[in-house]
């Protein structure tokens, strides 16, 4: 968790939602990515997103049921059906997502007995610090918007 904040703060300094992912595999980081939506013009780069493209890559494989993925924030509902599709193990992320959180729903529908992949996650990890980045953002965001008026 330690490295996706810092790729969160990473992204905070060039004007992205501050948010960092890391994938690991037998405990070893495997791929790493981080918020670049505004930098790359496009609306699938999100930090998980981009962690597991570049996990799939070095690996060669997309099914990483050996994974960890950890990441700042609760994935919103298209990176969480990514990490379904990618059949991750398990996602530890730091702070829950009020507005756009989509685990506690992708996680009832992976227990569903009928499916053939499960998942399992955990959060809190390091939750104060990723919301701290989180506020700070948005205040200077807000602020910067109220001076270009």
């Amino acid at each position: 968790m330690s490295r996706a904040l810092e790729l969160a703060r990473l992204a905070g300094s060039l004007g992205e939602v501050p948010v960092g992912a890391v994938i690991v595999v037998a405990g070893e980081i495997i791929a790493e990515g981080y918020n670049c939506r505004e930098l790359r013009h496009s609306c699938i780069a999100h930090a998980e997103i981009m962690a597991l493209s570049n996990a799939c890559e070095r690996l060669g494989r997309w099914r990483l049921s050996d994974a960890r993925v950890y990441s700042t924030l609760e994935p919103c509902f298209m990176c969480a059906g990514a990490l379904v599709q990618a059949r991750i193990g398990h996602l530890v992320f730091a702070a829950h997502d009020p507005k756009f959180g989509a685990i506690e729903s992708l996680y009832n529908l992976g227990n569903d007995k009928r499916l053939n992949h499960r998942f399992s996650y955990s959060s809190g990890m390091r939750a104060q610090e990723s919301v701290a980045l989180l506020k700070l953002f948005f205040v200077k965001r807000r602020k910067n918007k109220n001076i270009s008026r």
